[in-house]
């Protein structure tokens, strides 16, 4: 049973991958960032726009990097929308803990999205790969253009 939810998992994220819904910038957007892992060539930039109550309307981002990096910025632009810029730092909290230890915290919706990428913990060099597009993310929500994978 285990090898079957891991290659489930495996296929969640070579899917994201190769074919991100989310993969583009948006034609109208509020705030974007860039993040950038010098170590493994990894780049994200993401584009928020917000809607008129100030929650994430819509997420979109180009990318270059594995596959890790970009379906983690493809389940992120799924799980943040409809999210307010706090909910979306909460959430980010609770994926990069997850992705550092292999547990998520809580049982939403959200994080059982994101859980495919939860098996980044046994490769402690691919937890920045996943972290980037929320660092990026953060990074726009708070007005900053650039984000680091720390």
């Amino acid at each position: 049973m285990f090898e079957d939810l891991r290659d489930l998992y495996q296929e969640v994220i070579l899917d994201h991958g190769r074919r991100p819904r989310h993969g583009a910038r948006l034609a109208a957007f509020d705030a974007t960032a860039k993040g950038d892992n010098p170590m493994c060539g990894d780049r994200v930039q993401v584009f928020v726009r917000r809607d008129g109550a100030g929650r994430i309307a819509e997420v979109g981002f180009e990318a270059r990097g594995c596959a890790i990096s970009i379906a983690s910025a493809d389940l992120m632009a799924e799980t943040v929308a409809g999210l307010s810029a706090g909910e979306a730092q909460a959430l980010a909290a609770r994926f990069r803990d997850m992705a550092r230890s292999g547990e998520g915290a809580g049982d939403d919706a959200a994080i059982e999205r994101l859980r495919p990428l939860a098996g980044v913990h046994e490769f402690p060099s691919r937890v920045k790969c996943a972290t980037l597009p929320w660092h990026a993310l953060l990074a726009a929500l708070d007005g900053k253009g650039e984000a680091s994978s720390e």
